[in-house]
């Protein structure tokens, strides 16, 4: 029989969040595979955990991940954890949930920490539909279209971001976006704990004066449906009712149903649009 694939958080800055689960997993496991090893043992020393480490990160995430499968494959338990906070999440360890799935290896979760959910519930923004992002692209291109796609998003948008880029990636947001408003978290569950209100705006022009310190997450509102809608009617306004009717048609809709669309776009009602539509046809003859 082959092991099992503990994915096991831990704490993202207060060692009380550690559960009394996840201690006694790591203590049992035959392998622990950690991000940083030499991060890893300080929580170890402080737990009295002695299992054996072996690396697992960004850099060597599938040829290790191989050599783990196969281990687990022998029957050997292993315990995957990051240097905080859940595993697998924007996180190298995705790559090996993925092969031990494929490889029919179990995995199991050890619930905890996560900083975007932790940054969520502190900000005060809708919860009910939010998309994680995690870092943006280092690529510029790529950059680019997920900035693009962010300017559509209405949920409530969830980002990380290190000290060094901050500037840079608030002032992307505000040009993208406009000046939305932001929840910016630093040292979640530390004693300096920071949650700030503000906008992208000022939180710009906050931190162009002030040096960032320590890792953000930034919580953004996303774009209203009334604000999405304005938009849509504008772009419906520029174009006639033929237009209109025109591009449903192609998309293969009916008259019936194109003109039904037509209506709900330009917020009037389906006979209004039938009318206007026969009296130009009766003009145009």
């Amino acid at each position: 029989m082959p092991g099992t694939l503990y994915l096991c958080a831990t704490p993202i800055g207060n060692l009380g969040d550690m559960t009394p689960r996840a201690v006694e997993t790591l203590r049992s496991v035959d392998l622990i595979a950690a991000e940083d090893t030499r991060n890893s043992i300080k929580l170890m020393n402080h737990f009295e955990i002695h299992t054996p480490m072996t690396s697992y990160h960004e850099y060597n995430k599938v040829e290790k991940a191989r050599k783990l499968v196969e281990q687990l494959q022998s029957g050997q338990n292993v315990a995957l954890i990051t240097d905080a906070g859940t595993p697998a999440i924007s996180d190298p360890g995705e790559v090996l949930v993925r092969m031990c799935r494929e490889s029919g290896v179990p995995v199991t979760s050890l619930p905890g920490p996560a900083a975007c959910i932790a940054a969520l519930i502190l900000s005060g923004l809708p919860t009910r539909r939010f998309c994680f992002e995690g870092f943006l692209p280092s690529e510029k291109k790529e950059k680019r279209e997920v900035l693009e796609e962010l300017t559509r998003e209405s949920r409530t948008i969830i980002l990380y971001e290190a000290p060094h880029h901050l500037v840079r990636t608030l002032e992307e947001l505000n040009e993208k976006l406009g000046d939305r408003d932001v929840v910016l978290c630093r040292e979640l569950t530390k004693k300096f704990e920071s949650v700030m209100s503000t906008t992208l705006e000022r939180a710009l022009a906050y931190y162009k004066e002030r040096e960032p310190k320590g890792e953000y997450v930034l919580v953004i509102r996303g774009r209203s449906r009334e604000e999405k809608r304005k938009e849509e009617i504008a772009a419906w306004e520029d174009w006639s009712l033929e237009e209109h009717m025109a591009y449903y048609r192609e998309q293969g809709m009916d008259d019936k149903t194109a003109m039904k669309q037509v209506a709900k776009d330009r917020g009037v009602g389906k006979r209004e649009i039938y009318a206007s539509l026969h009296q130009k046809e009766a003009e145009d003859r």
